[in-house]
């Protein structure tokens, strides 16, 4: 379900709907069905962001979601051989997603949510680990942490000398 979102106004970013929850309310006439939808939209080449959207029907939640995506979106460092600089931890809520760098070859070691997330950003070769809450909102979220909290060895260098 990826296409390219030209209309965004963030560059071109491609999409890709993580999943869509249905919630139900019950009134006197029946039940009234609302949809979520959480997409991911990325451009493969480090940029990459997440949205969670709310409508009554599944499109309006996904244009919605791409939109605050498309908002969100982050830089992340590559590495070489298509992978993160360091070992980082991502949290969010009680999920925590940990992120590690893996050698080349080894591909996106991944649940479904981190993998969407990681292969939008343009990484080939992670190892990742879902801990605490599997919630799917929240295990998103934190796959977003963990990636914003990254620094390529030149950044993280800059800001000792400047400490000192």
């Amino acid at each position: 379900m990826a296409r390219n979102n030209r209309n965004s106004g963030a560059g071109d970013l491609e999409d890709k709907v993580i999943f869509i929850r249905r919630t139900a309310k019950t009134y006197k006439g029946g039940r009234r069905f609302r949809f979520g939808a959480m997409v991911a939209v990325g451009d493969r080449n480090g940029r990459v962001g997440v949205g969670l959207g709310k409508a009554k029907e599944v499109p309006m939640a996904v244009q919605k979601g791409q939109y605050v995506a498309s908002r969100n979106v982050i830089d992340v460092p590559i590495e070489e051989p298509g992978t993160i600089p360091h070992e980082v931890l991502g949290v969010h809520g009680t999920s925590k997603v940990m992120l590690k760098p893996a050698g080349a070859g080894t591909g996106v070691i991944a649940g479904s949510v981190p993998r969407a997330i990681i292969e939008l950003a343009g990484l080939t070769n992670l190892l990742t680990k879902e801990l605490g809450s599997r919630n799917q909102t929240n295990v998103a979220y934190a796959v977003i942490d963990g990636l914003s909290q990254l620094k390529t060895f030149e950044e993280a260098k800059a800001k000792r000398e400047a400490a000192q």
